[in-house]
């Protein structure tokens, strides 16, 4: 994963077909998407139950690029060795999921990940500060975490700052929650470079007619770029 600050569009596969998940990341894949987004979720951080370590270690081998796998989780530190061994090449946990967030950051790095972190809506960026020089990524949630489709929260001054706390540092900031090509432009604009939309992707497409997928993938791109006068 060579660091660069290009806009990187993440499809989630939460807003996929459950039943053909190797397909879907393939498709998404081939009609543009830079990452695929794992929303994992536990019925006791989040209020929604999706995929574990198996579902991860299932898709792998159907995506060429990064897998980046968000735990909504808590415990967080008890799995991290699992979906590490699933082939997560990124592995994001919240700030609000536990009481030793530096444990938790230095194993997934010991197990060979990316470390991410991620922040409800409600979190602001007062701990962040200590822990910038032990992560890869920052995940700024645009919605309360739980479930696809949500209405976006405009998070572009928790973006800015976090973006200027970063300064020169090699690290991501990814936004998950409501992007479209409409909201897309707000957070490029105010730093974040990682796209993370399921339903804006998602729909209008199948396996079998993945091209609405492309066309998806490639408006959030042109209206991020276009707020950042930047194009890939």
């Amino acid at each position: 994963m060579p660091f660069d600050r290009s806009i990187k569009i993440a499809p989630s596969i939460l807003a996929a077909d459950f039943a053909n998940f190797g397909a879907e990341c393939a498709a998404v894949e081939a009609q543009g998407a830079d990452w695929v987004h794992v929303d994992v979720m536990d019925g006791h951080f989040v209020p929604n139950i999706t995929f574990g370590p198996a579902t991860c270690a299932a898709i792998r081998p159907h995506i060429k690029g990064v897998m980046d796998v968000h735990l909504m989780i808590a415990p967080v530190d008890p799995y991290i060795d699992a979906f590490a061994d699933a082939g997560a090449d990124v592995i994001t946990a919240h700030l609000e999921a536990g009481p030793h967030i530096h444990r938790t950051l230095q194993a997934i790095r010991g197990a060979g990940a990316k470390a991410g972190l991620a922040l409800n809506p409600g979190t602001g960026l007062g701990d962040v500060g200590h822990l910038l020089d032990m992560v890869d990524l920052v995940c700024v949630m645009t919605v309360n975490p739980g479930f696809g489709g949500q209405k976006f929260l405009d998070m572009s001054a928790k973006i800015r700052d976090l973006r200027a706390m970063i300064g020169d540092r090699p690290i991501h900031i990814e936004i998950d929650g409501g992007v479209t090509p409409q909201t897309a432009p707000l957070v490029a604009k105010a730093g974040a470079d990682v796209l993370v939309a399921g339903s804006a992707v998602f729909k209008g497409g199948s396996v079998a007619d993945p091209a609405p997928y492309g066309a998806n993938i490639a408006a959030i791109r042109a209206a991020a770029e276009a707020a950042t006068g930047v194009m890939a």
